[in-house]
């Protein structure tokens, strides 16, 4: 069986060294997508854009520096890559940086010069970083959540309170601060951006439309 699969890698003209970088890039983006990523948001919509942008850029990066691609052009290749939108849906500012960061880890585990112990820790460094930047550890993690009010009255800053009352009897989210985003007088609404904290047990109910303007 083992000398099957080297046959198979030999006729693909594929290295243990492409092997291995690609089995810790792919383990580092399942715990960052699945570990992290998907235990704080329940959302599985970008799973394939997160792994398939991760793998192509991976794939491209490291076929590109075999031929003695520049560290300029690799992040050229990085900035490309990093600002491509979709036209159909908005990110979030959050799914933005995981796309960001899922990006970044496919182009450093196919650049990287040293070890693979030295790729190990810097992909365990990069998690790290994300998981206490998400965990309730350094800081505690706000919340947010878009509605349209109808009561206008209340909008004056001396009935802030009145209305974080209201907002919270309404919506059943402990609201500590409000945000107005648009007022249209033609039909007496007005967008606000609710803010709030909740614990871990909590999150795991929420729904896509609680982070639309996180």
């Amino acid at each position: 069986m083992c000398l099957l699969t080297q046959s198979l890698v030999s006729l693909l003209g594929l290295s243990d060294g492409l092997l291995l970088r690609a089995g810790i890039d792919l383990l580092t983006i399942v715990v960052l997508v699945r570990l992290i990523y998907y235990r704080i948001y329940r959302k599985t919509d970008l799973f394939l854009t997160f792994f398939a942008f991760n793998f192509v850029i991976f794939l491209i990066t490291y076929l590109l520096n075999q031929v003695q691609l520049s560290i300029g052009a690799a992040f050229g290749l990085f900035a490309v890559f990093s600002m491509l939108r979709y036209r159909t849906e908005g990110l979030s500012a959050k799914d933005m940086t995981y796309l960001f960061v899922v990006i970044a880890i496919g182009l450093i585990a196919a650049v990287h010069r040293g070890n693979d112990a030295q790729l190990l820790a810097i992909h365990g460094a990069i998690l790290l970083c994300v998981f206490l930047l998400e965990s309730n550890w350094l800081f505690r993690r706000e919340w947010s959540k878009a509605v349209l009010y109808d009561r206008l009255d209340l909008l004056a800053p001396a009935l802030r309170e009145q209305l974080l009352h209201d907002l919270r009897m309404r919506t059943g989210l402990p609201a500590h601060r409000i945000e107005i985003q648009e007022l249209d007088l033609l039909k007496d609404a007005v967008r606000i951006i609710l803010y709030y904290y909740t614990d871990a047990q909590s999150t795991k109910t929420r729904t896509p439309a609680d982070s639309l303007a996180r």
